[in-house]
């Protein structure tokens, strides 16, 4: 590695990268703004690449930057790791909350890879309602939630980094009468799995069946644990609404199968939450990094 590399132009370069500005990175660094620009300016030239591209909007990265990004958190978070093992620890414990189909689909992945690059971070994992993980990601017990974004009272002092859409899939179990003739007005003659009044999906399944002209159905069960869905629904007639990455390998292997019917109107967004202008460990930071590379196909 050039010798000429110091560990400030990692930190700067990485810190412009999340922040998506130079002001804000120089402000989070404690530095001036032409402090952290010269400082980028010495990594860019020791490098041979330009590494980030300033525009109206922000910064973002080239190509080469890119490919560098990954390594440079990889580094810093290594460093940090050996650092906190030299002082007796186990590594940056990190603390995200996860709703159930990102628990489910997304998860899995991120974790994978955050401890292939940083083995010594302690990473802990808790998944549950919207409300409660917003409520502990507040009071600072969780560093990160990734979830479906919730109504606007309930975002409030947190940001939101959006990574995919997804929609609400209706499901039942294999032989289930409804699927000779899959239609939602029908669902009422069944128990229902429904969505708990504080879920995130909630508003998006009731503005379904408005749609059809179908008021909340009086014959159900209000849940948001995929647990004790995916059990009731395989062993009853119940239909099961429910967030599309919660059921995924569920229906890809047969054991579940998801109506043909068209639930477009509950798409919503799945993304990051962070609260807002709080530090974020180098660990936090590798995992950002991580989830917002990875192309998912599901969320919560």
């Amino acid at each position: 590695m050039d010798r000429r590399i110091r560990l400030r132009h990692l930190q700067a370069f990485v810190e412009i990268v999340r922040q998506g500005s130079l002001k804000r990175a120089a402000e989070e660094l404690f530095l001036t703004q032409p402090a952290i620009s010269r400082t980028l300016a010495e990594f860019e030239e020791i490098v041979g690449s330009p590494l980030l591209i300033r525009g109206r909007g922000g910064v973002r990265l080239t190509p080469e930057g890119q490919f560098l990004h990954g390594h440079a958190l990889s580094g810093l978070a290594a460093l940090s790791t050996g650092l906190a093992g030299l002082a007796g620890g186990a590594g940056d414990r990190l603390r995200v909350g996860v709703l159930p189909s990102v628990a489910a689909r997304l998860m899995p992945a991120v974790a994978a890879e955050l401890l292939a690059v940083a083995p010594g971070v302690m990473l802990e994992v808790s998944d549950g309602s919207h409300e409660h993980l917003t409520k502990a990601l507040r009071a600072g017990d969780l560093e990160a939630v990734i979830g479906r974004l919730g109504a606007p009272q309930t975002m409030q002092g947190l940001s939101f980094t959006q990574l995919y859409l997804e929609e609400v899939a209706v499901v039942v179990r294999p032989g289930h009468p409804i699927l000779a003739d899959p239609d939602l007005r029908r669902v009422g003659e069944h128990l229902m799995l429904y969505p708990t009044e504080v879920a995130a999906i909630r508003p998006l399944v009731d503005r379904l069946l408005l749609s059809l002209g179908q008021s909340l159905p009086p014959r159900r069960i209000e849940t948001v644990s995929g647990a004790f869905g995916r059990a009731f629904t395989r062993d009853s007639d119940a239909v099961w609404f429910i967030s599309a990455g919660v059921v995924a390998r569920d229906v890809a292997e047969g054991r579940l199968v998801r109506l043909s019917v068209a639930t477009r109107l509950t798409e919503g967004p799945v993304g990051v939450m962070t609260r807002a202008n709080a530090p974020r460990t180098l660990a936090g930071t590798l995992f950002l990094d991580i989830v917002t590379r990875h192309d998912a196909g599901g969320g919560a």
